[in-house]
């Protein structure tokens, strides 16, 4: 879920005079007897930005522990972009994923992106989970964790190995002794909890919910702890409940990978342009080689071989990030032009503080949710194994989650997510996605009696509704207007072709921050916009 400066200048909200907003009786559907025509009982501020001019703000306090409902109280911040339509269908809660994403942007992002009868029906709500962003507290257990230059993520020597571990020490100790009475409530069943602490508040019977990535599983959870709540259910990029959370990162790395692989085979055949030559495995040879460099003599001072993976991992989550890395990879390599490189690292990886309370929350948790390994021979065997096949992400990704080795809480269990309660729900999933691998989906259609999936044959992009691919928003559009889902004869219930890869003439300038900092606008495409909110790492 790692997010970059340059991704999180267009998030933050600015207040603009205050409104207390009630949502009309619902009226001209049949929806209307889902919703309470009660008012709210949020207080709506108007927080406008230039992409999202009606965009509103509010706030809400849950307990910290709900065991505990009378005693200390947190406070979870709330977007919405207000439903103008008669017909209206309830809230829409969205989530972008993380653990650790904050969802006030994703508001503003799916409503203007859906069709706009669509949009007209629904109050899209976003919310910053506990723990994250505007909610308070925010968590930051380590200021800078994440700075330049970090030890070589290979651990290829025990002097190596060891800097490692004392950084991941590090960095639990520091969550454990700076929010040892926070810790054992940010997780998943807590922020489930949370979100049926913001349905009540908004005073409505039921919910419809989108989430993208680990907002997946936060939706397929709520609706096992409240099926009777769920009113429409959209998961896109789903996350395998059956391997929370270790042995769903080590799935990753082998699909990252094979995502690497597709980035070199892309550069290959654009030789005219990057002049890196035509052959795949040579040209990943060449990117292994500028690793070893950089991990002898940083680009910049900055960029050494765990930041070279830092800035290249956000191209398995979005094809169309390639044309700007290849750029800076071509450059290095040809033309011993390290510039480039630190700016592409810069936009795509460098971490600010918004970045140091997501990972907070991220690891938080994560290592919470479920049990983790605490030995670290275990960790170290594993993560060898991987990297013999899928070298790309497996120790970059090992280090990222090895705080939960050393976590200071203890752990939960998994939520078995199987369900037979809900109505029709509509899954998204892509063949060749990295961070969330083709086989979730499949799983979580299995688990959830009533779902239809929706495949993307192809699509290697993470997070895929509301990005560019017209048939998939089509099946999208159908389920929030009428509830409708398509049925198939097979384990599929629906395909759509994926959407062409980039080509290197989409770099309309040289400069990646150009292509960052448009994404945060409408007149960006639909597909950076979203990526730009979804962040890493989810």
């Amino acid at each position: 879920m790692r997010r970059s400066a340059a991704v999180l200048c267009g998030a933050g909200v600015v207040l603009a005079g205050t409104l207390t907003a009630v949502p009309a009786n619902a009226s001209g559907s049949s929806a209307a007897n889902t919703v309470q025509a009660a008012a709210a009982k949020v207080a709506w501020k108007k927080c406008a930005t230039d992409d999202y001019p009606t965009l509103q703000c509010a706030s809400v306090k849950v307990p910290l522990d709900y065991a505990k409902p009378s005693g200390k109280k947190i406070t979870l911040a709330l977007s919405r972009v207000p439903h103008t339509s008669k017909t209206y269908q309830g809230p829409l809660l969205v989530n972008p994923g993380g653990p650790g994403g904050s969802g006030l942007t994703l508001a503003g992002f799916v409503a203007s992106s859906l069709p706009k009868k669509v949009a007209a029906q629904y109050d899209v709500i976003g919310f910053d989970p506990r723990g994250v962003g505007a909610s308070k507290p925010a968590l930051n257990c380590k200021p800078g964790y994440f700075n330049p230059v970090r030890p070589d993520s290979v651990p290829s020597t025990s002097t190596i190995e060891k800097a490692n571990v004392s950084r991941a020490q590090s960095f639990a100790k520091a969550c454990g002794t700076k929010y040892k009475d926070v810790l054992p409530y940010i997780n998943t069943i807590s922020a489930v909890k949370d979100l049926e602490s913001i349905r009540k508040a908004l005073g409505a019977k039921k919910i419809n919910y989108f989430g993208y990535s680990y907002g997946t599983y936060l939706g397929a959870v709520y609706a096992k702890l409240y099926p009777e709540r769920v009113r429409r259910l959209v998961l896109d990029s789903i996350v395998d409940p059956t391997g929370v959370w270790y042995e769903d990162n080590l799935d990753q790395d082998y699909a990252f990978d094979k995502r690497h692989k597709a980035f070199t085979k892309w550069v290959a055949k654009y030789d005219s342009t990057y002049k890196l030559g035509t052959d795949p495995k040579k040209i990943e040879a060449k990117w292994y080689a500028m690793r070893a460099a950089l991990a002898k003599t940083p680009a910049g001072g900055k960029v050494g071989a765990s930041e070279l993976e830092d800035t290249f991992i956000p191209g398995g989550y979005y094809n169309g990030y390639w044309p700007f890395l290849a750029e800076a990879f071509a450059a290095y390599v040809n033309d011993k032009d390290a510039d480039p490189l630190v700016e592409a690292y810069e936009n795509f990886a460098a971490i600010d503080s918004s970045g140091d309370n997501g990972y907070s929350i991220y690891t938080s948790v994560q290592c919470r949710d479920a049990s983790w390994p605490r030995d670290w021979k275990k960790w170290t065997k594993d993560n060898w194994a991987v990297y013999k096949k899928a070298p790309f992400m497996a120790w970059n990704n090992a280090w990222y989650n090895a705080p939960c080795a050393f976590w200071p809480t203890k752990s939960l269990k998994p939520v078995n997510v199987a369900n037979s309660k809900l109505p029709p729900t509509l899954l998204f999933q892509a063949t060749d996605d990295a961070a969330t691998p083709y086989q979730g989906g499949v799983t979580v259609h299995k688990l959830l009696k009533k779902s239809s999936l929706v495949v993307e044959q192809g699509g290697g992009n993470h997070g895929i509704t509301l990005s560019g691919n017209s048939c998939l928003d089509k099946y999208l559009a159908t389920y929030l207007t009428n509830g409708k889902v398509p049925h198939g004869k097979g384990k599929v219930d629906a395909t759509c072709k994926k959407l062409p890869d980039p080509k290197p003439s989409a770099a309309q300038e040289s400069s990646a921050q150009s292509t960052l900092s448009s994404t945060q606008g409408p007149a960006a495409t639909s597909g950076a916009t979203l990526h730009g909110i979804l962040g890493f790492r989810g």
